[in-house]
């Protein structure tokens, strides 16, 4: 892979603080990023049309509301493209995308209850810390891997929290 198509919320701080993120890695890479915006649906469909009329590109998921509300346009369009995609979240995965490396939400939901019950004691919430997630998860889905012609390196599926077959 030469090419990424970054499905991003350009609008937004964290849009385009992730943009930033994966612009500072991709040299190193050796991989050429596109920005592709999310919006409505036609606007998905026909830019990641677009990108997957050049050869040797995948897509790169970044989170964002509007694009777990399209998750099966997106995904129906990787798999339509041949596209490889890394997702966000296990949501995309289980649905039919290829992989995802993201926190893991149920940790966040667990640690946000922790918080609740801290407040509900007494604790003020200025007091509390900011968290950031400390555990995340890699999922596979082989089926899908299967589809796009690709193999799964045994070392990758070996770090994997979930393989789906």
């Amino acid at each position: 892979m030469k090419r990424a198509g970054v499905i991003r919320e350009a609008g937004t701080a964290s849009g385009a603080g992730q943009f930033a993120a994966i612009q500072t890695g991709a040299p190193a890479l050796g991989v050429e990023l596109s920005p592709i915006g999310v919006g409505d649906a036609p606007e998905i469909e026909r830019a990641v049309t677009a990108f997957a009329g050049s050869p040797n590109g995948g897509l790169i998921v970044s989170g964002s509301t509007p694009a777990a509300v399209h998750r099966d346009l997106i995904i129906t369009l990787a798999a339509r493209h041949k596209l490889p995609a890394v997702y966000y979240a296990r949501f995309f995965v289980t649905a039919g995308g290829l992989i995802s490396y993201g926190p893991d939400y149920v940790d966040l939901h667990r640690r946000a209850a922790e918080y609740v019950d801290r407040i509900l004691k007494g604790e003020k919430p200025a007091d509390l810390p900011v968290q950031a997630p400390t555990q995340y998860e890699l999922v596979i889905n082989l089926k899908t891997a299967k589809a796009l012609g690709l193999t799964v390196p045994p070392t990758l599926l070996a770090l994997a929290d979930e393989v789906i077959e």
